[in-house]
């Protein structure tokens, strides 16, 4: 790609990213790492939970997105209480934003298998610039910014379903306080899922995410999933309204502790003839622990 070639790209995705506001990173794994978008999941997988993310956005494409994340979260003992910390760093040519956001939970039971969280994140978003294409007096020197926001959330679920909403940067901030659009505008999502049995060793998993930034079009996943053994999930997912993505999705159980799982879109609009398609991978730790009747019961999101 050669240098007009690249400027237009970024014209054209500062465009399609920050014109109308700066969003937070959107994930085909979404279900297994929700305390980055909904604060009242923290602590919800009932033991210590520590989760590793990197996604490759339209792979080959110089300057392409990139974003990693790291979370952990915990319920406290005896109490009702869940707290959690995460970071995410996204990247986009000469633009890197980093998220460093705690968030504390409250879980009051509704019936024996019914428990409805309510969840407040807080923390801090740094905007930076920098290019080293000096003799460009738009971009010239760069520029770095540091913000508070802050969230909210509601989860209600069980061992079998699950439905939230949430706002997780509720305060419109301008990140650069210039004329450079980047302007961090509150997001609204909701999501749910299911879980059926469909045989002694199958079970399906269908979900969706609602995604609303104001300025920006509303985006939503549906994801359908098949269990076997309660090893190794497998299935498909769809975006619609953000270049239309199909992927796939497989996520296995190495151990009581460990899960690996790998996400590949591809988009079925304008980038497709350019992009090697976006590649997900996620690396999930879990603290094992015998419930008192023995192994303690699965836990499918």
């Amino acid at each position: 790609m050669n240098a007009i070639k690249r400027h237009i790209f970024f014209l054209a995705l500062g465009y399609t990213f920050l014109g109308s506001a700066q969003q937070l990173p959107q994930f085909t794994q979404y279900v297994y790492n929700t305390m980055s978008i909904n604060p009242a999941y923290a602590g919800s997988r009932e033991t210590l939970n520590i989760t590793a993310l990197h996604r490759n956005q339209w792979a080959g494409i110089d300057g392409n997105p990139t974003t990693s994340t790291l979370s952990a979260h915990s319920p406290l003992r005896f109490s009702n209480v869940g707290i959690g910390l995460s970071y995410i760093n996204d990247n986009l040519g000469f633009e890197k934003t980093n998220y460093v956001y705690a968030d504390f939970s409250y879980t009051v039971p509704l019936n024996q298998k019914v428990n409805m969280a309510f969840g407040l994140k807080g923390g801090f978003t740094n905007y930076r610039l920098s290019t080293p294409d000096v003799n460009d007096p738009f971009f010239a020197g760069g520029f770095t910014e540091w913000n508070p926001n802050f969230g909210a959330g509601i989860y209600i679920s069980s061992n079998r379903w699950y439905i939230g909403a949430s706002s997780p940067r509720i305060l419109n901030t301008d990140l650069n306080e210039g004329e450079f659009a980047a302007i961090e505008r509150n997001s609204y999502y909701a999501i749910g899922g299911y879980v059926f049995d469909i045989g002694r060793t199958t079970k399906f998993k269908p979900t969706a995410i609602m995604k609303y930034t104001n300025g920006a079009p509303a985006t939503y996943d549906v994801t359908a999933n098949f269990l076997f053994f309660e090893k190794f999930w497998i299935g498909a997912s769809y975006r619609f309204n953000d270049a239309d993505n199909f992927g796939v999705v497989m996520d296995y159980a190495i151990s009581d502790s460990f899960r690996i799982g790998y996400a590949y879109d591809q988009p079925t609009s304008t980038f497709r003839p350019y992009s090697g398609g976006t590649h997900e991978v996620i690396l999930i730790y879990e603290l094992f622990k015998r419930s008192l009747g023995g192994i303690k019961s699965p836990r499918y999101f």
